[in-house]
């Protein structure tokens, strides 16, 4: 059985093409990929505290230790 995209994996693909394009834009621009990267987070991070708050937040926050341990954000690592 096939997976069939629905409504929130077609959002899901639009943001990130245009986090992408932007990210390429000030790539462009001379922006470093550690500014753009803060910039990103920053917004993100800033977003997310109005929409469900600092406490829920602060949960996503840290459940990120133990993902970033694993390499889950490590690209180009080798899966052994």
């Amino acid at each position: 059985m096939g997976y069939e995209f629905g409504d929130r994996d077609d959002q899901s693909f639009t943001a990130l093409n245009l986090i992408l394009a932007a990210w390429d834009e000030g790539s462009e621009m001379g922006v470093t990929p550690q500014m753009m990267a803060y910039a990103a987070l920053f917004t993100a991070l800033t977003d997310l505290v109005s929409i469900y708050g600092e406490d829920a937040v602060v949960a996503l926050a840290r459940g990120l230790e133990g993902r970033l341990e694993k390499g889950e954000f490590s690209l180009g690592r080798r899966v052994q």
